[in-house]
Protein backbone atom coordinates (compact mmCIF):
# COMPACT_ATOMS: atom_id res chain seq x y z
CA UNK A 1 0.00 0.00 0.00
CA UNK A 2 1.42 2.77 -1.19
CA UNK A 3 1.64 7.15 -0.13
CA UNK A 4 -1.32 7.35 -2.35
CA UNK A 5 -3.56 4.91 -1.04
CA UNK A 6 -2.85 5.98 2.53
CA UNK A 7 -3.23 9.44 2.05
CA UNK A 8 -6.49 8.73 0.08
CA UNK A 9 -8.17 6.87 3.23
CA UNK A 10 -7.25 9.18 4.97
CA UNK A 11 -8.98 11.66 3.21
CA UNK A 12 -12.01 9.42 3.21
CA UNK A 13 -12.11 9.06 7.16
CA UNK A 14 -12.01 13.16 7.31
CA UNK A 15 -14.48 13.97 4.79
CA UNK A 16 -16.67 10.98 5.83
CA UNK A 17 -16.80 12.62 9.28
CA UNK A 18 -17.48 16.16 8.30
CA UNK A 19 -17.54 17.82 5.26
CA UNK A 20 -19.31 20.52 3.59
CA UNK A 21 -21.99 18.65 1.95
CA UNK A 22 -24.47 17.02 3.62
CA UNK A 23 -22.82 13.98 3.61
CA UNK A 24 -20.97 13.10 6.41
CA UNK A 25 -21.40 12.07 9.84
CA UNK A 26 -21.50 15.04 11.69
CA UNK A 27 -24.68 16.05 9.48
CA UNK A 28 -26.70 12.52 10.22
CA UNK A 29 -26.23 12.42 13.51
CA UNK A 30 -27.48 15.80 13.85
CA UNK A 31 -30.47 15.04 11.94
CA UNK A 32 -31.14 11.54 12.51
CA UNK A 33 -28.61 9.91 15.37
CA UNK A 34 -31.49 9.95 17.62
CA UNK A 35 -33.52 8.19 15.50
CA UNK A 36 -31.02 5.27 15.06
CA UNK A 37 -28.63 5.69 18.28
CA UNK A 38 -26.93 2.08 17.62
CA UNK A 39 -26.37 3.28 14.15
CA UNK A 40 -25.40 6.58 15.36
CA UNK A 41 -22.86 4.86 18.04
CA UNK A 42 -21.00 2.04 16.04
CA UNK A 43 -20.24 4.42 13.35
CA UNK A 44 -18.98 6.89 15.53
CA UNK A 45 -16.59 4.10 17.70
CA UNK A 46 -15.31 2.89 13.95
CA UNK A 47 -14.13 6.44 13.05
CA UNK A 48 -12.72 6.73 16.58
CA UNK A 49 -10.97 3.54 15.84
CA UNK A 50 -9.62 4.47 12.68
CA UNK A 51 -8.55 7.99 14.12
CA UNK A 52 -6.92 6.06 16.91
CA UNK A 53 -5.27 4.05 14.14
CA UNK A 54 -4.00 7.05 12.86
CA UNK A 55 -3.36 9.22 14.88
CA UNK A 56 -1.20 7.26 16.69
CA UNK A 57 1.05 6.18 13.73
CA UNK A 58 1.21 9.96 12.66
CA UNK A 59 2.80 10.72 16.41
CA UNK A 60 4.92 7.71 16.52
CA UNK A 61 6.92 8.79 12.92
CA UNK A 62 6.88 12.56 12.96
CA UNK A 63 5.71 13.41 16.27
CA UNK A 64 3.91 16.95 17.15
CA UNK A 65 6.68 19.42 15.93
CA UNK A 66 6.22 17.11 12.48
CA UNK A 67 2.70 17.25 12.09
CA UNK A 68 3.25 21.36 13.37
CA UNK A 69 6.02 21.51 10.67
CA UNK A 70 4.07 19.77 7.48
CA UNK A 71 0.74 22.59 8.37
CA UNK A 72 3.32 24.66 8.11
CA UNK A 73 4.59 23.54 4.86
CA UNK A 74 0.93 23.75 3.31
CA UNK A 75 -0.10 26.60 5.08
CA UNK A 76 3.12 28.74 2.80
CA UNK A 77 1.63 26.82 -0.11
CA UNK A 78 -1.62 28.06 -0.01
CA UNK A 79 -0.31 31.38 1.04
CA UNK A 80 2.10 31.60 -2.12
CA UNK A 81 -1.06 30.35 -4.27
CA UNK A 82 -3.29 33.32 -2.44
CA UNK A 83 -0.72 35.81 -3.34
CA UNK A 84 0.06 34.84 -6.69
CA UNK A 85 -3.46 34.98 -7.59
CA UNK A 86 -4.66 31.69 -8.20
CA UNK A 87 -6.47 30.86 -4.63
CA UNK A 88 -9.50 33.22 -3.11
CA UNK A 89 -10.29 32.43 0.53
CA UNK A 90 -13.90 34.32 0.37
CA UNK A 91 -15.68 30.69 -0.24
CA UNK A 92 -16.17 29.05 3.01
CA UNK A 93 -16.69 25.86 1.34
CA UNK A 94 -13.12 25.18 -0.52
CA UNK A 95 -11.83 26.68 2.70
CA UNK A 96 -13.14 23.60 4.57
CA UNK A 97 -12.06 21.56 1.57
CA UNK A 98 -8.49 23.16 1.81
CA UNK A 99 -8.28 22.31 5.14
CA UNK A 100 -9.66 18.65 4.55
CA UNK A 101 -6.80 18.18 1.97
CA UNK A 102 -3.93 19.63 4.73
CA UNK A 103 -4.99 17.74 7.35
CA UNK A 104 -5.18 14.58 5.51
CA UNK A 105 -1.63 15.10 3.75
CA UNK A 106 -0.80 15.18 7.64
CA UNK A 107 -2.21 11.99 8.55
CA UNK A 108 -0.97 10.91 5.10
CA UNK A 109 2.47 11.44 5.31
CA UNK A 110 2.75 10.33 9.37
CA UNK A 111 1.84 7.13 8.21
CA UNK A 112 3.82 6.84 5.39
CA UNK A 113 7.03 8.31 7.19
CA UNK A 114 8.46 5.54 8.75
CA UNK A 115 8.57 3.67 5.33
CA UNK A 116 10.42 6.22 3.65
CA UNK A 117 13.29 6.84 6.14
CA UNK A 118 13.75 3.46 6.65
CA UNK A 119 13.79 3.51 2.65
CA UNK A 120 16.24 6.45 2.76
CA UNK A 121 18.69 5.73 5.31
CA UNK A 122 18.27 1.71 5.88
CA UNK A 123 17.80 2.64 9.52
CA UNK A 124 14.82 0.34 11.09
CA UNK A 125 13.03 1.66 14.01
CA UNK A 126 12.91 0.23 16.96
CA UNK A 127 9.87 -1.33 17.30
CA UNK A 128 9.90 -2.25 13.74
CA UNK A 129 8.72 -6.13 12.88
CA UNK A 130 11.07 -7.64 10.59
CA UNK A 131 9.35 -7.93 7.11
CA UNK A 132 9.90 -10.98 5.04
Amino acid sequence: MGFLARWLFALALLTATYNPTEYNYVQWVTQYGGQNLSIAVLAGLLLLIAYIIYLRATLRSIGGIGMALILAVVGAMLWVAYDLGFLRLDNRNVNTWLGLLALSLVLGIGLSWSIVRRRLSGQADVDDVDEV
